[in-house]
């Protein structure tokens, strides 16, 4: 996602610089990519991002069910349609390069490269910093925007967050501060559509099998075990067969399998090039779905309650995004997984009737039992052990949850604040090879190549 962001952001940059004759004026485009985002960027799709981008396309309108053909039609032209509007020649094998080398600002970096008919060149360096965020180098990491908001209740940390709750829960004090940019039914229409991604991803998930891409000859788990836990019966509609999983019993044993079906439903699609909800990222996009089905399905749920989930979901995520890192390039698997299971459990418990101290009681048990998580794909690949560890991180998060909204937060002698900063601590302590790079653990315990899309 943050390549293909950068991406965009280039093409803009290339309609401007180039004047009134706008991206006709391109002749030619170079990608470089460097560290993460090249040694493991043809497992994770990072040159399909970037082809995609360059064609003018965006995550999430783009038709899905194309992308195969679309990137293999450049491939073998060697021709695409530069923001949808100028053709150029572009071949990939040439002009998007692997790079072995890391350039030192941060691990996921690339660098585009634009030759204009004048004989100028264009040319901008990207970090991908996880979950899509991106940042330019030169700019600080700040708003290109330069607009200063100022949040009626600064958040930054957990103590802080709590210390503005007073009468009010942690969901308010977030939408308080979401008041800042959009009203209170914008806040609820955008995270309702968030949902309504999510449940369509796993609705698809769950009906879609086969063998993933990439040459690990992986098969899709989800749509069988969904089936099993269904007896076998089909239901017409999106909304029917949700009913059906609801209405399918409520035994411990089979809650844990539609949870785990979920996470890995979510991630299949993930690993297959479909469109989820970067939750916080998209090698962690199951967890934080499979927890509100959890809670939509087999609690007792409101929207409300849903909405309210994402809101102190978010506010979690960003506090760790803030004081340690989403990336698995910075921090291994942990800033992933273990930052999802977090916010899940933080929002669960809320919508449970946590207090806001036992809330944040839940994220920090969540993390505290990722730390340390290398990010060690085989291919490089965002399948093996990537897709399974949704699943337990969605286990993990609903057991957080229930272990502090039954406890005594006053009690606890650990903050959330103290696992972000030991999260962080230990991210920087982490050998580089365990943090995405596919050098490590189980990446070099079983070699395999990896074919392309």
């Amino acid at each position: 996602m943050g390549p293909w962001r950068a991406t965009q952001r280039f093409i803009e940059l290339c309609r401007r610089e180039a004047g009134p004759g706008g991206l006709d004026a391109v002749q030619s485009v170079r990608v470089d990519l460097f560290g993460s985002l090249s040694k493991t960027g043809r497992g994770h799709g990072t040159d399909i991002a970037v082809i995609l981008a360059l064609r003018g396309e965006d995550p999430v309108t783009c038709d899905t069910t194309l992308i195969e053909h679309t990137v293999r039609s450049i491939r073998e032209r060697r021709m695409l349609m530069l923001g949808g509007c100028r053709l150029l020649a572009f071949d990939p094998a040439r002009q998007i390069v692997f790079h072995d080398r890391s350039l030192p600002e941060h691990p996921n970096a690339m660098t585009l490269t634009a030759g204009l008919s004048d004989g100028r060149e264009v040319q901008r360096t990207y970090y991908s910093i996880g979950g899509g965020f991106v940042t330019e180098e030169g700019t600080g990491g700040g708003s290109s925007s330069g607009l200063v908001v100022v949040h009626p209740y600064p958040v930054g940390s957990g103590e802080q967050w709590l210390g503005h709750c007073g009468g009010r829960d942690l969901a308010m004090i977030v939408r308080e501060n979401e008041r800042v940019w959009r009203s209170d039914d914008e806040i609820d229409q955008g995270l309702l559509q968030i949902w309504s991604v999510m449940r369509e991803c796993m609705h698809r998930g769950c009906h879609s099998a086969g063998v993933l891409p990439g040459g690990l000859n992986v098969s899709r788990r989800a749509a069988a075990m969904a089936d099993r836990l269904l007896s076998g019966a089909t239901y017409e509609g999106i909304d029917a067969w949700f009913n059906a999983v609801r209405d399918s019993g409520a035994s411990f044993r089979q809650v844990l399998k539609w949870v785990s079906c979920f996470a890995l439903a979510v991630n299949e699609e993930n690993a297959s090039f479909g469109r989820v909800v970067t939750a916080p990222t998209n090698g962690a996009a199951g967890v934080i779905p499979a927890v509100m089905m959890y809670y939509d399905r087999f609690c007792q749920s409101t929207q409300r309650g849903l909405i309210d989930f994402m809101l102190v979901a978010g506010q979690v995520g960003s506090l760790f995004k803030q004081g340690a890192t989403i990336s698995a390039a910075m921090g291994g698997c942990q800033a992933e997984i273990g930052v999802s299971s977090a916010m899940a459990a933080a929002g669960l418990a809320h919508v449970l009737g946590a207090s806001p101290e036992q809330s944040l009681m839940a994220a920090e048990i969540a993390m505290e039992h990722h730390l340390g998580m290398t990010c060690d794909p085989i291919g490089g690949l965002v399948q093996v052990p990537c897709i399974e560890r949704n699943s337990m991180g969605a286990v993990k998060a609903i057991t957080a949850a229930n272990i502090a909204v039954d406890g005594d937060a006053k009690a606890a002698r650990v903050s959330l604040d103290d696992v972000i900063r030991t999260m962080w601590a230990t991210a920087l302590d982490m050998n580089s090879k365990y943090k995405e790079t596919a050098e490590g653990g189980l990446a070099v315990a079983i070699p395999v190549g990896v074919s392309e899309c």
